[in-house]
């Protein structure tokens, strides 16, 4: 086996529909993904809400999408029930999200150009003069209320829909904790707090010993400091996407 990533195992926690890329670039790196979503992603139980904000769609000058799931999900549905407005300017908190709507024909998105957050989406400049303007964001249940408050604040008039649900899956981790055991478990990657969180509630006790002394390597700030938090001893953080993770990975590994 040859690579930078060789004889190396990795766990892969993202949600089991997105895990593919990753695992496939662990894979051709010589390591071997092993997969452990610890979410999942669900419709959403707020339909009715949901609907009526799509019939409004004109009414808004700003859909800003959370992350891929909400921008995969709002999309789908949204041009199920009716075609995407020609005045609606439409945002994304990264890249994954302008490549989710990108793949329903919606190619005209802003982005950061840096900071794939919050923070870096009110920076640019479809967020500067927001003033009266009615705006949308597609989102999960939960999360942080931040980018809604901070444009609120810059006087636009937020609405906040629940484009899908997120959910602690039901799952067997006695086989991820055996390959621990027998010492094939090298690295971690995590890609949201909540998942974190997961983690550690799935794995139970004998689990977080072990997650606290692997290697954990994750795409923001916020995601380390709830990592360090919770006794996560050897936290690296990383670029977003795939890509970040992966050279982060091989970085490690390689020195």
């Amino acid at each position: 086996m040859s690579g930078t990533l060789a004889g190396r195992g990795i766990v892969v926690t993202r949600p089991q529909q997105q895990s593919a890329a990753l695992a496939c670039m662990i894979a051709a790196a010589g390591g071997r993904a092993l997969l452990f979503p610890v979410t999942e992603i669900r419709d959403t139980d707020r339909l009715a809400e949901f609907d009526a904000v799509i019939d409004r769609l004109d009414q808004y000058r700003i859909a800003i999408f959370i992350s891929p799931n909400a921008a995969e999900r709002a999309l789908r549905r949204i041009l199920a029930r009716r075609s995407w407005p020609p005045t609606l300017a439409a945002a994304a908190i990264g890249p994954g999200g302008a490549a989710a709507l990108a793949g329903q024909g919606i190619a005209d998105v802003t982005v950061p150009a840096r900071r794939f957050d919050s923070e870096g989406l009110l920076g640019t400049p479809l967020l500067q003069s927001v003033a009266g303007r009615p705006v949308v964001i597609f989102r999960g249940n939960g999360g942080r209320e931040f980018l809604a408050k901070a444009l609120r604040e810059r006087g636009a008039m937020v609405d906040l829909v629940q484009s899908y649900r997120r959910a602690r899956p039901q799952a067997d981790a006695a086989p991820l904790l055996a390959a621990w055991s027998r010492g094939e478990v090298d690295a971690v990657t995590v890609t949201s707090s909540e998942g974190l969180r997961n983690l550690f509630a799935m794995l139970g006790a004998t689990g977080e010993i072990a997650l606290r002394r692997t290697p954990m390597f994750v795409p923001h700030p916020r995601i380390a400091a709830v990592a360090r938090e919770l006794g996560c001893a050897r936290v690296f953080e990383c670029d977003a996407g795939d890509s970040g993770l992966i050279a982060a990975l091989e970085t490690h590994f390689r020195n």
